[in-house]
């Protein structure tokens, strides 16, 4: 099975993080074929909006830590930062809203994902976690998709602390959009996309195109501040997520 099942439903697309035996767990190939399988869907101009989730009532844990220490390193290793990068990229060039459905958890590298939604619902007792400062590592990905698009409060909050949020603090901080009942996640991000989609043509992306042109940064320019933020606080990060 591919890492990232791509669904469609005429007007909108449904992105599956697809790797439920490792609780969604990030490594080379879920960045690769994520970063391909929005590409895709941004040049199908049927496709109006995305859902993204994770598969088996999860969103993603993070990184994949037992591919990481393998022996020997898995090959696409040496390339992780790049892949990652790209995937990042994709997200911020995505033209489409995106909607994510939050189950469960979204842990470090998974909440960076999580956060570069335009709209995120998260279950009542489920929670976006920014962990890193707890572990020591670097959290570039996770600070700048935070400074794009909330204050510098909403970050320090999150990120100073490295605590669980969960889906009413997120909601109260401007975070989430709607936080359901346990269950229900995915039905109500389901109706909230199909909603979206009965607009006029193009209507979606003109909107978030506007919202987009106040950001005078490439996504190359913007991430690199971040990443050179990090690296200057201290010593190297350990890990990039």
């Amino acid at each position: 099975m591919p890492e990232v099942e791509i669904v469609m439903h005429g007007r909108w697309a449904e992105l599956i993080l697809n790797r439920p035996e490792r609780r969604n767990a990030i490594n080379g190939p879920l960045g690769l074929g994520l970063s391909e399988a929005l590409r895709t869907i941004d040049s199908d101009p049927q496709i109006q909006a995305v859902l993204l989730r994770g598969a088996d009532g999860a969103f993603c844990s993070g990184l994949d830590l037992k591919e990481f220490n393998a022996e020997p390193p898995p090959e696409w290793l040496v390339r992780f930062g790049d892949i990652w990068r790209a995937t990042h990229k994709a997200l911020f060039h995505l033209k489409k809203p995106l909607v994510v459905a939050l189950e469960r958890f979204a842990i470090n590298g998974g909440a960076a994902l999580a956060l570069a939604g335009d709209l995120m619902l998260v279950g009542r007792e489920s929670f976006l976690q920014v962990g890193e400062v707890r572990q020591g590592m670097a959290a570039p990905y996770n600070m700048a998709w935070l400074r794009l698009r909330h204050s510098a409060a909403v970050t320090a909050r999150l990120t100073l602390t490295g605590r669980r949020f969960f889906g009413a603090e997120l909601v109260d901080m401007g975070v989430a959009y709607a936080a359901p009942k346990e269950g229900s996640v995915i039905a109500e991000a389901i109706t909230l996309v199909e909603e979206l989609v009965e607009y006029p043509d193009q209507a979606l992306e003109r909107i978030k195109t506007t919202i987009r042109a106040y950001d005078d940064e490439s996504a190359d320019a913007w991430f690199d501040r971040a990443t050179r933020a990090t690296r200057g606080a201290g010593s190297p990060p350990r890990a990039v997520t």
